[in-house]
C-alpha cells in the first residue's frame, strides 16, 4: 500500500524541472537538485566574468569612449580626380564618441594617447565594361602612409577592398584616408566608402 501511495504521489505532484523520483525515493542517497544548482552556478560565473571584463575595458580606456564610423555621401558621379592628394571627406557620421572625427576635414584627431584600431573601405564602379577603374587610397598617420589599396584595370565594372590596422597615437595625432593625385572613386550610390576607428586602450597614466 505504501509503495502504491508513493508511486501515486510521484505522478500527481507537480515537480516542474525537479526529478520527482529522486525527491521521493532517494532523498538521502542523491543530490536531487544537482542539475539546477549547477545551472545556477554556471549563470553566476558567466555574469561575474562579464562584469569583470566590462570593468577591465573601462579601466584600460580610463572610462573614456572613443569611437567613430563615417561614410561618403552617396554619389552617381566621381569623387576626383584632383591635382593633389586630398583627404576623403566621409561626411555621413553614424557614430562619433569622443568627438575625435571631423567630417568637414575627414580627419580623426586622437583625444588621448593609446592604441587605436582603424578600418577603411574603398569602393568604385565604372559606367560600362572597358572603362578604366583607377583609384588609390591611403591611410595616413601624421602625414605618413600606414596602409593603402588601389585598382587600375579595364576588366572590372566595380571593385572594393578593405584595410584594418592598429596604430599607436599620441594626443593630437591625426589619422585620415586620402585619395591620390589623378585617381577617382565613382558610382558609390550606397555609401560603401567608409572610415572608422576606436580606442583599444589608453596609454595615459
Amino acid at each position: 500500500m505504501s509503495s502504491l501511495y508513493l508511486s501515486l504521489s510521484v505522478l500527481l505532484v507537480p515537480c516542474g524541472n525537479w526529478n520527482c523520483a529522486c525527491v521521493f525515493r532517494h532523498q538521502r542517497g542523491c543530490c536531487c537538485a544537482s542539475r539546477q544548482l549547477y545551472e545556477l552556478e554556471d549563470q553566476a560565473f558567466r555574469r561575474t566574468m562579464g562584469l569583470r571584463l566590462s570593468a577591465q575595458i573601462r579601466e584600460s580606456t580610463c572610462g573614456v569612449r572613443v569611437a567613430f564610423t563615417a561614410s561618403m555621401s552617396p554619389r552617381v558621379n566621381c569623387f576626383g580626380p584632383f591635382s593633389t592628394d586630398i583627404p576623403i571627406p566621409y561626411s555621413i557620421i553614424s557614430l562619433n564618441h569622443g568627438s575625435g572625427y571631423n567630417p568637414a576635414l575627414g580627419i580623426f584627431t586622437a583625444p588621448r594617447p593609446g592604441l587605436y584600431s582603424f578600418s577603411f573601405s574603398a569602393y568604385s564602379r565604372v559606367r560600362r565594361s572597358g572603362d578604366r577603374m583607377y583609384y588609390k587610397v591611403q591611410l595616413m598617420r601624421n602625414g605618413e602612409v600606414m596602409a593603402s589599396t588601389w585598382e587600375d584595370n579595364r576588366e572590372d565594372v566595380e571593385d572594393s577592398s578593405t584595410q584594418t590596422v592598429l596604430l599607436q597615437l599620441q594626443r593630437g595625432g591625426q589619422v585620415y584616408v586620402q585619395l591620390l593625385t589623378g585617381r577617382q572613386l565613382c558610382g558609390d550610390i550606397n555609401g560603401l566608402n567608409t572610415f572608422s576607428g576606436y580606442l583599444l586602450y589608453s596609454s595615459e597614466t
